[in-house]
C-alpha cells in the first residue's frame, strides 16, 4: 500500500467527478495538479479549493501531448479521468470521443511507463456493450453493437484504453488500475450530456415535464461520487490492485420510470412523465441497454467493502444542492 504525500495529477479535474476526488486529495495532504480543457467540467466545480496552497490548475487539452508531457513531470500518480462523457455526447460526436479517449491515453501511459508513473485509467460500463446478463462481472465478455450505430463509439473507445492499460502493465510492470464506473451521481453533476438524475431534479424543481425515453423499464444502479472517489483512492493506492480492472458503483437496481416517480416524491413536485422514443433526442440509429448492474464481489474482496448510500440518500444529497443553487441566483 503506498503511503505519504504524493504529487498527483487529475485528468479532467474540474469535471463533476473529478472536482470530488481533487478535494479528497487535498484533505488527504496531497500536492494536486489538475489538467483540465473546461468543455464539460467548469471551474465552479472547484470553489471549495480554488486557492488552496497544494493545487495547481492547468488549462488545456488532454490531446495536447506536449502540455500533457509537460504536467507529467514530477508526479507520483495519475487518475485519467479526462475523456469524452455522455450519452448525448458520444452520439452527436462520435469523432471527438474517439480522439479524446484513445490517443491521449496511449501518450499517458507511455509516459507513465518511463518514469514508474502509478495511473489509475477510469473506464465505464459501456465497455460491456449489450452483454445480456443480469449482472456483469470483470471477465464478461464485451457484446458491443454495431461500427454503423454511433453509440458505440464510446464503450469500443474505452476497452481500448483498457487494452492498452493492461497491455503496459504487463510489458512494464506500470502500476496501473482500471475502474469501470457505474452511473456515478451526486452534487455538481449536470444534465447537459445525458445524465438522468440532474436533469429530473432540475425538471421537477421546476415542475416541468419528466422525460423517460422508450418505456422506462430500463434498468439502472446509481452511486454517490463521495463513495466512488474513496473507492478510487484506495484502489489506486493498493500494490496488490495493480493490472487489474473492477466495477466501482452501486448493485441496487431500479427502472428509470421508478427513478422519475421517486425523484418527484421526494421533491414534492407536480410534475408528470412523459415516455418518449429514444429517436427524438439521440438519433434514430440509437440503441440503448437494457438492464446494467455491476457484480461488487472482486471490489468488496478487495477493498472489504462497496458503495453504499442508497439511492434516497443520494436523491436527497442532489436535490438538497440544486435547491441551494436556486436560491442562491
Amino acid at each position: 500500500m503506498t503511503g505519504g504525500s504524493q504529487h498527483c495529477l487529475v485528468t479532467g479535474g474540474a469535471g463533476f467527478i473529478g472536482s470530488h476526488l481533487t478535494e479528497e486529495l487535498l484533505t488527504a495532504g496531497h500536492r494536486v495538479t489538475i489538467l483540465d480543457d473546461l468543455s464539460t467540467g467548469h471551474e465552479d466545480n472547484l470553489a471549495a479549493v480554488r486557492d488552496h496552497e497544494k493545487l495547481t490548475v492547468r488549462k488545456g487539452s488532454i490531446t495536447d501531448p506536449v502540455l500533457l508531457m509537460e504536467v507529467m513531470r514530477d508526479v507520483d500518480t495519475v487518475y485519467h479521468l479526462a475523456a469524452a462523457v455522455g450519452v448525448k455526447l458520444v452520439a452527436d460526436d462520435p469523432v471527438r470521443t474517439i480522439e479524446t479517449n484513445i490517443y491521449p491515453t496511449e501518450t499517458l501511459l507511455r509516459h507513465a511507463a518511463q518514469q514508474n508513473i502509478r495511473v489509475f485509467l477510469a473506464s465505464t460500463s459501456e465497455v460491456y456493450g449489450k452483454n445480456p446478463k443480469d449482472q456483469w462481472t470483470e471477465e464478461e465478455d464485451l457484446v458491443l453493437g454495431p461500427t454503423s450505430k454511433p453509440r458505440w463509439a464510446y464503450g469500443c473507445s474505452k476497452a481500448i484504453d483498457e487494452f492498452l492499460a493492461l497491455a503496459y502493465y504487463r510489458k512494464f510492470q506500470t502500476p496501473i488500475v482500471i475502474g469501470r464506473f457505474f452511473n456515478v451521481v451526486g452534487p455538481r453533476q449536470v444534465g447537459h450530456y445525458g445524465m438522468v438524475i440532474p436533469r429530473f431534479v432540475d425538471r421537477a424543481l421546476a415542475n416541468e415535464t419528466l422525460t423517460v425515453y422508450d418505456d422506462g423499464q430500463q434498468v439502472r444502479c446509481f452511486a454517490h461520487v463521495d463513495d466512488v472517489v474513496q473507492a478510487v483512492i484506495k484502489l489506486t493506492n493498493d500494490d496488490t490492485a495493480a493490472g487489474e480492472v473492477f466495477n466501482i458503483g452501486s448493485d441496487t437496481p431500479v427502472t428509470i420510470k421508478a427513478l422519475a416517480e421517486q425523484v418527484i416524491a421526494l421533491t414534492g413536485s407536480d410534475s408528470k412523465i412523459q415516455l418518449e422514443p429514444y429517436h427524438t433526442e439521440y438519433g434514430s440509429d440509437f440503441e440503448d441497454v437494457r438492464r446494467r448492474v455491476p457484480d461488487l464481489t472482486k471490489l468488496q474482496s478487495q477493498l472489504g467493502g462497496k458503495p453504499s448510500r442508497t439511492l434516497e440518500q443520494i436523491l436527497q444529497d442532489v436535490i438538497a444542492e440544486k435547491r441551494r443553487r436556486l436560491e442562491n441566483r
